[in-house]
């Protein structure tokens, strides 16, 4: 597949694929989809001063990135997991520049480790901070009740409609723990449903700029 880099609305950059005129971020702003979603709605939902954070659809890493930096600067202790399917190059992280774009220059090293730290192995990166990333499928998922917060940031259902079932979300109420979290982007009615079958309850929230909406799901006991 064909990608490039692109800026988006609030002048941060992501990564399009040309072949399916979908982009990794939205187009109205990577950096502030991330924040609003994954840290407003979820890491800050969480009161937890121990987190375990499992990330579907590690990508660009902007997720990971903004969560140490929120980490470090509320001191707690974050394990995070990230699943990939399709890395992207060094290169590509190179010309998207989010240590620049979020002026977090106290961070570039450990952000660098990240990309290039070898799959299946934990490194601590800050002293709040602890991170593997796994190469798989995301049907390949099998953890059980280990996760307290999931991103789930896989690519849209208009192209990847598969990421977006009763078989994933299944496989995500089962990582997570009692009074676990789920956030995404997606509003979507049928994305919705999906969740509700497995047992998940499910709130519509205000989404980020350019969305009217996005749902978060919970994983309530009884």
């Amino acid at each position: 597949m064909i990608r490039k880099i692109i800026t988006t609305g609030d002048g941060s950059k992501t990564i399009q694929v040309q072949d399916w005129n979908e982009q990794y971020h939205s187009i109205h702003g990577a950096v502030n989809e991330a924040y609003h979603v994954f840290i407003d709605k979820g890491f800050s939902y969480l009161t937890n001063e121990a987190i375990s954070i499992l990330e579907i659809g590690f990508g660009t890493g902007l997720n990971a990135l903004i969560t140490l930096i929120e980490a470090e600067k509320n001191s707690r202790l974050v394990d995070y997991t990230g699943i990939e399917a399709y890395p992207i190059t060094i290169e590509e992280i190179l010309q998207l520049d989010y240590i620049a774009t979020l002026k977090a220059e106290a961070f570039s090293n450990a952000f660098s480790e990240m990309h290039r730290s070898a799959w299946e192995n934990k490194i601590r990166l800050t002293p709040h901070f602890s991170f593997s990333k796994q190469k798989k499928d995301f049907l390949d998922i099998s953890e059980s009740n280990l996760y307290n917060l999931i991103y789930f940031d896989a690519f849209g259902a208009r192209v990847q409609p598969e990421l977006w079932t009763e078989i994933i979300f299944e496989k995500m109420y089962n990582a997570l723990t009692e009074n676990g979290v789920l956030v995404t982007y997606s509003a979507k009615g049928s994305v919705r449903r999906a969740m509700q079958s497995v047992g998940f309850v499910v709130e519509r929230l205000p989404g980020p700029p350019g969305k009217r909406e996005m749902l978060r799901a919970l994983k309530v006991s009884g």
